[in-house]
């Protein structure tokens, strides 16, 4: 499978060598540039790894690696200078998954790639007994939230995947904006009308992503529900 991955190294060299090897093994690569915002690009990316430098401009990596993890579960590895042991401590308490010191072979950070890949998305991760909502052929795995149908993926928010979880599981029921409401907020007291109209309209085109359309039915006044217009024998 081929997979996304985030390079957020403020050495442009070492980056396009990482990106570089990345491509090589057949996995798309994005290098972040804009180190003031690097929650923003992985929003827009929705990698399924990040490779983390340490020493950024403003802000740490263990402080972007803190703001990924209210975001996502995919793993992160710390790529650094640093090999003093309280560091490498600190990367993992911080939410990291590995660490890997400067200079490094690039062999064995595509070793501890697979690694990590495998354990999350591979055979690793079936046979730990990962959580998954499967309907017609199109599977849920809510926690690296991503959604499969075939050879395609889509990565998913967590507020798309409790969205996408409360479908499945009901397909093709109806499900009432209240249990909607539930699936999303712990309060949904003060949240506005129109924010599970807009994350409808976000699940929709993620599912548009993997050639599902018209499928999310907006039943007026009362809910939604999803037909499984794709069917479990799709090529």
């Amino acid at each position: 499978m081929r997979y996304k991955l985030m390079i957020v190294e403020d050495d442009a060299k070492i980056a396009r060598l990482l990106q570089s090897h990345l491509e090589k093994y057949g996995h798309e690569a994005v290098v972040v540039e804009d180190f003031e915002d690097v929650l923003g690009a992985f929003k827009a990316h929705r990698p399924h790894m990040v490779l983390l430098d340490i020493n950024l401009p403003r802000f740490d990596g263990f402080y972007w690696c803190r703001q990924l993890r209210t975001e996502s579960t995919c793993p992160i590895l710390f790529l650094s200078a640093r090999s003093d042991e309280p560091d490498q401590v600190r990367a993992i308490e911080n939410g990291g998954d590995d660490y890997l010191t400067k200079p490094f072979s690039y062999e064995i950070v595509m070793a501890k790639i697979r690694s990590q890949l495998r354990r999350v998305y591979g055979d690793y991760a079936t046979a730990t007994g990962e959580r998954s909502v499967e309907c017609s052929g199109l599977i849920l795995y809510p926690e690296r939230m991503e959604l499969q149908l075939a050879d395609r993926s889509v990565a998913l928010t967590p507020r798309e995947t409790a969205l996408m979880e409360a479908l499945m599981k009901r397909a093709p029921r109806l499900v009432s904006r209240e249990t909607m409401l539930e699936a999303l907020w712990d309060d949904y007291t003060y949240v506005d009308d129109n924010a599970l109209s807009v994350n409808v309209t976000r699940v929709r085109r993620k599912l548009a992503e993997l050639g599902i359309a018209d499928s999310l039915e907006t039943v007026r006044g009362t809910g939604y529900r999803l037909n499984t217009t794709w069917g479990a024998d799709r090529p």
